[in-house]
Formats: C-alpha cells, structure tokens, sequence
C-alpha cells in the first residue's frame, strides 16, 4: 500500500506558529507567496482539509447567501 501522508512540522515564527508547505504542495493547489487558503473541517470532523481560496466562488457564494436572505421567506413556502 502506497501511503501519501506527508509530515510537516509547526515551526515558531515570531509569537505565533506556522508551517513551511512543500514546493510540490504549492504547485498543486497552484498558490504562491501572498496567496490565500482555506483551512475547511473534513465531512466527518476528525480533521482538516486545506484548499486554495478562489475569489471568483467566494464572490458568488456572497451574492447567493444574499438571496437566500432576502427570499428566506419565499424559499420556506416553496419548500412546503
């Protein structure tokens, strides 16, 4: 069995701690210095998931949560 677990370790960087993400972990969520990413919980909770961030999503998760809010009322009819 071919195992993909990768070991990283917490390094101190000033009062905090951080973590140094291979030059191949980079290249596969296509991110660099400056880049944002999101630390998300797995489906069953016992840990995490790290994606890059896509702005154009996030801008139209925004606009839906919007609509959601503003036709919440429509939206409990029609599921009746």
């Amino acid at each position: 069995m071919v195992s993909n677990r990768m070991r990283i370790k917490l390094r101190k960087i000033g009062n905090s701690l951080g973590v140094i993400l291979p030059a191949d972990v980079l290249q596969t969520l296509q991110v660099g210095a400056g880049d944002s990413l999101s630390l998300l919980p797995n489906e069953v909770g016992t840990g995490y998931r790290l994606t890059a961030d896509n702005a154009e999503f996030e801008r139209q998760m925004d606009i839906a949560r919007g609509l959601l809010q503003r036709y919440r009322s429509t939206l409990r009819e029609l599921a009746r």
